[in-house]
């Protein structure tokens, strides 16, 4: 049976629909499909970039490995080639990724009671993308107490996928001159915007939505991607000023 876009099995012993850890993890790799094959050309671009930048395959595939955060790595591979210093690098690549502590503090919520185990994996192969996904699973109104597995699928996908396609990027970077030009990195923002709008259900988030958007177009030029910060602390404060203007119960009735 499926609700909402989550299978669930039934619980004999009342004779309920329950989900389970196995389908709330299928369901997580399953609902980030559309975004992985959205990513694809960006995973590609990254390890033909990184090849042409100079870097040697190891460290290129030891970066999706161990750093693995796009937009930074792309940052860092173009400073590396401009010959940057290692600690601008670090602080620039930092910044790009304060995104993350506005996921942390979103998911903090759903995930509190998790023990390390399980807060390290998933704070390590958080994306934007999966952060989409995870959140979208845990306002979802069923009580499953498994969306931590939905959330570790979403995860695990993205992570083994960036891997796979990073080495692609590699094989390529050394037989296809100028791939990087193709255009096909358009298909990453197309996919995420087709998943973000269905979770804009309320005035305050639209709001957020078109706020950071506008910013972000504002912002562009800002040196080391800090367009994006800004953008995202300005949609932030939007949302959090529309919800004293719309209070939840206006918004829900609204979003109804």
């Amino acid at each position: 049976m499926t609700v909402a876009g989550t299978h669930f099995t039934r619980d004999e012993t009342d004779n309920s629909i329950r989900p389970t850890p196995r389908s709330e993890f299928i369901n997580g790799v399953k609902a980030v499909i559309p975004l992985i094959v959205g990513g694809i050309p960006f995973d590609v671009i990254f390890g033909v970039s990184a090849i042409e930048a100079g870097l040697s395959p190891a460290a290129v595939q030891g970066l999706s490995l161990f750093v693995f955060a796009g937009s930074a790595q792309f940052i860092g591979v173009g400073m590396v080639a401009a010959g940057a210093a290692t600690g601008f690098i670090i602080l620039t690549t930092f910044i790009v990724n304060l995104r993350h502590s506005l996921y942390a503090a979103t998911l903090a919520p759903h995930v509190r009671g998790l023990s390390q185990r399980w807060l390290l994996p998933l704070g390590f192969m958080l994306t934007d993308e999966s952060f989409v996904m995870a959140i979208g699973r845990y306002n979802q109104p069923d009580d499953s107490p498994y969306k931590h597995y939905y959330f570790l699928g979403a995860n695990l996908a993205m992570y083994v996928t960036w891997q796979i396609f990073t080495f692609v990027g590699i094989v390529l970077g050394s037989s296809i001159p100028n791939i990087e030009n193709w255009g096909l990195d358009f298909a990453l923002p197309a996919a995420f915007i087709a998943m973000l709008v269905p979770q804009l259900t309320s005035r305050p988030m639209l709001l957020a939505a078109v706020v950071a958007g506008l910013v972000a177009l504002a912002a562009h030029s800002l040196p080391n991607q800090m367009g994006l910060m800004v953008a995202a602390l300005a949609g932030v404060i939007a949302g959090v000023i529309a919800e004293r203007i719309w209070p939840p119960a206006e918004t829900e009735e609204t979003a109804s």
